[in-house]
């Protein structure tokens, strides 16, 4: 876990970086919808690389997805922190429990 928490610190520093020197600064800079938009991108690779079914282009893409994700995060002002303790508390529960006791939408 301390990958994570290393690489949300390197994000966030670079968020206020220079946005032609830095693809982080530059992606933050663009707004909230083009990180959505990259995130959608990385998550289609994300199902492409498991439709091809090598285990190499699937590490590959989930590592894209996961690294844009927490670009996400730090623009929303949250950490991956957030996203472990939510895991953690789900942690033992059934998923139809969990999804179960969510408030009705």
């Amino acid at each position: 876990m301390d990958i994570l928490n290393a690489l949300a610190d390197v994000l966030e520093a670079r968020r206020h970086e220079d946005p032609e020197r830095s693809y982080v600064a530059k992606l933050h800079s663009k707004g909230l919808d083009a990180i959505l938009k990259k995130i959608g991108e990385e998550a289609t690779e994300t199902v492409m690389a498991a439709k091809d079914g090598v285990p190499e282009k699937i590490v590959y893409e989930v590592a894209d997805l996961w690294f844009h994700t927490l670009i996400l995060l730090s623009h929303q002002g949250l950490g991956p922190q957030q996203v472990l303790l939510e895991l953690e508390r789900r942690f033992g529960l059934s998923g139809l429990d969990e999804k179960a006791s969510r408030p009705e939408t």
